[in-house]
């Protein structure tokens, strides 16, 4: 059994060391991934040394670590789920973040980003596009889930509070009576999913789970109880991901380095170890994968200079309204999320160097970039600043086997390029794919600006996190997280989210052989 030690950052780099995750065993289990939302290094590390997260310690002893884990990009829940699920970057997937402009639509799609503008958009839109669109509608039909690859491959799989779930299963969810009656949404939506789907209280296998008050049961307690279920009753499925959302409300709230999310979120952890005869028997026929989906970073106490309006830095244009669709005189529309944001331009007259001018006013912005003449063009928050051009295919090549055309000044994404043509990332982990998956996951014509560490995007109504943490943005403090694996026959040669599908799809795939 291999056991795991922490690692320095700068001992376990991803460029210099891609192939970090190797176990020997030669059975394949079933594997449970646990997929906990903000879930970082430091404050994981502190849990454990202060003998606060003895379930995280024990899959620790009995696995692999690592803290540098690439995570989509934006670094929103929603597009990394969708990027875990499927294997892809937006630009394949389409889900552009957790608040996007649809160009077709002519309206904000908002999947959950905070209370007041959920009000704004209206109450029954917000859930529709939150419990139904999502999966049915805006995740592209052209990607494949793994739910949907591991059915093709005989094998059967389970979802339980992960937002992205499409499978070739019909379910129902059901829509509890006070939505129903509040919002005027129907009673149930038909949906497709896995084999065993549970999604709080709209659909779930235990009839006795009674943790479906707290936010509709999209609570760890909820989830947690769920997995219990399935094992005592010797119904797990060939793979199982679970989604732990708790810990990132926690973080947000009081920073990155709180650990008391961990250790709620540990005690669900115990609670499920505790379904074994022993922890150990946990070890028995099932890959453990514990994985955070993004870090987050401090984000500064003064309001007045962390936080970046934008509505007010374009003030002397026409902003399109949350809730509104688009009329005559609308010329923007604008959707922060958090550390990153989207800027739509509506009426094409309008010109893109005029907002490029105002925006890179602002030294609080890293950078910003929009698509011309084939290519994505960067460009630091600087006024006089050079510009970087890339696209894919080229001489280029980067430690992920991806190749790229590279012009201009690339510090500004912080690439290194060696006489070999060879390409080291730096602050922006994977940044050229993630970019241009952010880039090209949706129809118009829009700009994408990242903020530097400390700093955060709010739109008319936006969530703000001044004195707490905040992610989104492409930069390592929001981008790489920690991973955690049991022992396993099937090396992870990139550890990155987007490859995590195909890394399973493997393991499956190499049992069949043996």
């Amino acid at each position: 059994m291999i056991g795991c030690t922490f690692q320095k950052d700068d001992e376990l780099k991803v460029q210099d060391v891609p192939n970090v995750i190797q176990t020997k065993t030669t059975s394949t289990p079933k594997v449970i991934l646990l997929v906990i939302d903000s879930l970082m290094d430091e404050s994981l590390k502190k849990a454990i040394e202060e003998n606060k997260a003895p379930a995280l310690a024990f899959f620790m002893n009995h696995g692999r670590y690592s803290n540098q884990l690439v995570s989509a990009y934006p670094t929103m829940s929603v597009t990394i789920d969708s990027s875990l699920i499927t294997g892809t970057y937006p630009n394949e997937h389409k889900i552009p973040g957790l608040v996007w402009y649809n160009k077709d639509q002519e309206r904000m799609i908002n999947y959950g980003n905070g209370f007041f503008e959920m009000m704004k958009i209206g109450a029954t839109q917000f859930a529709e596009d939150a419990i139904y669109q999502f999966n049915n509608v805006d995740l592209s039909p052209h990607v494949e889930t793994i739910h949907e690859a591991l059915e093709k491959r005989g094998r059967s799989s389970a979802s339980i509070n992960t937002i992205i779930y499409r499978g070739n299963y019909k379910h129902e969810l059901k829509i509890p009576e006070i939505i129903e009656k509040t919002t005027g949404l129907p009673d149930h939506y038909n949906t497709l999913g896995p084999k065993i789907l549970s999604l709080g209280a709209l659909i779930h296998q235990d009839e006795k789970n009674n943790h479906l008050v707290h936010r509709l049961g999209f609570n760890d307690s909820f989830g947690a109880e769920e997995l219990i279920y399935l094992l005592e009753k010797n119904n797990l499925p060939d793979f199982t991901i679970i989604y732990f959302p708790i810990n990132d409300h926690t973080v947000h709230k009081n920073g990155p380095k709180t650990i008391k999310g961990i250790e709620k979120l540990d005690k669900q952890l115990q609670n499920i170890l505790n379904a074994f005869p022993n922890w150990d028997e946990a070890l028995n026929g099932i890959t453990w994968m514990i994985i955070g989906d993004s870090k987050q970073s401090s984000v500064n106490d003064d309001k007045e200079e962390a936080l970046i309006n934008l509505s007010s830095a374009l003030s002397n244009y026409s902003i399109l309204k949350l809730g509104e669709k688009v009329n005559k005189s609308d010329e923007l529309a604008i959707t922060a999320n958090e550390r990153m944001a989207y800027v739509y331009k509506i009426k094409q007259s309008i010109s893109l160097q005029d907002i490029l001018s105002k925006l890179k006013a602002d030294e609080r912005i890293a950078w910003i970039a929009w698509k011309e003449n084939g290519k994505v063009q960067v460009v630091s928050g600087k006024a006089d600043a050079n510009t970087l051009q890339f696209k894919p295919g080229g001489k280029f090549n980067d430690i992920y086997n991806q190749t790229w055309s590279v012009d201009g000044d690339s510090s500004i994404l912080d690439l290194t390029i060696d006489n070999n043509n060879r390409i080291q990332y730096g602050n922006y982990p994977d940044a050229l794919a993630r970019l241009y998956g952010a880039m090209y996951s949706q129809k118009g014509d829009f700009i994408i600006l990242d903020a530097k560490p400390g700093y955060e995007f709010i739109g008319e109504s936006s969530p703000q996190h001044t004195g707490g943490g905040a992610h989104g943005s492409m930069h390592k403090d929001d981008s790489l997280a920690p991973i955690i694996v049991t022992e396993m026959n099937q090396r992870i040669d990139h550890l990155r989210m987007v490859d995590l599908k195909q890394w399973t799809l493997n393991l499956f795939d190499n049992a069949k052989n043996e």
